[in-house]
């Protein structure tokens, strides 16, 4: 049974795309078949990825206006088991032009359907906002997955976020689930990263994941070089820790 999972914080700066790329390349390394969706206009998961931008024609963008065949528009990755579907720069248009589209919050739910049955898991990056492009990333999702990076600031437009996926559920997608919260960028040696820690299990009592994601030198040098943390540092803290993350979603998910 496919799982669409939406990696969702509408504060940029948390590991949001560290998140969906690293969890992705570790899902796929563990066995399953993964498609990754880059729905934020900045495309730092196709860059990440490795795809240069000058090669990437058409995208997310293309097949979402129908100019494009879903299956058209999604390249291989680096990684066995690892495909994505990438962002253009003519993403940032579609916040607007989607504005008049009748079901205008289902585009991508129904541009997935085509594609769902090919994958274990579609993952995908939601932009850093609550525009059009994360509701339709909300709506086309079975779970969302919910970066917190450890800072005051970041708790921060938590609750706005939780009322959007609320009204999403009373009025769009009442079986959307909320799979979980993550704790990225944690920083063991600051009292900070611990009372932010806790403060979170206000927000999420039974839904945050044990791995807690460390802040690290390497997943931030990672994408640079067009390269997720297992291509890039395996054996790091970095990589076991998003390890970690998938075996736990794994297994969360072997248990339903």
């Amino acid at each position: 049974m496919t799982k669409i999972i939406s990696v969702v914080n509408q504060k940029g700066g948390v590991g949001k795309t560290t998140t969906a790329m690293n969890l992705a390349a570790f899902l796929a390394e563990l066995g399953s078949f993964v498609l990754l969706v880059d729905m934020d206009p900045q495309a730092n998961a196709t860059s990440g990825l490795g795809l240069q931008r000058e090669d990437v024609k058409h995208g997310i963008y293309e097949a979402l206006s129908g100019q494009k065949r879903f299956h058209d528009i999604v390249f291989n990755t680096g990684h066995t088991g690892l495909r994505i579907a990438p962002a253009t720069a003519n993403l940032a248009g579609a916040n607007i032009e989607l504005v008049d589209v009748e079901r205008r919050e289902h585009q991508l739910l129904d541009l997935l359907e085509e594609a769902r049955h090919a994958y274990d898991y579609i993952i995908i990056d939601c932009p850093p906002s609550l525009g059009l492009l994360t509701i339709n990333s909300l709506v086309a999702a079975d779970e969302l997955l919910i970066p917190v990076q450890a800072e005051y600031y970041a708790l921060e437009g938590l609750g706005q976020l939780l009322n959007t996926i609320q009204l999403i559920q009373e009025h769009i997608k009442p079986e959307l689930n909320i799979l979980g919260a993550v704790i990225t960028m944690f920083d063991k040696r600051t009292r900070l990263s611990e009372d932010i820690m806790n403060e979170l299990y206000r927000y999420f009592p039974d839904t945050i994941f044990r791995s807690i994601i460390p802040r690290t030198v390497r997943l931030a040098e990672a994408p640079s070089f067009g390269k997720t943390i297992l291509q890039y540092d395996p054996n790091g803290k970095g990589a076991k820790a998003y390890e970690r993350l998938a075996r736990e979603i794994l297994e969360k998910h072997s248990n339903y």
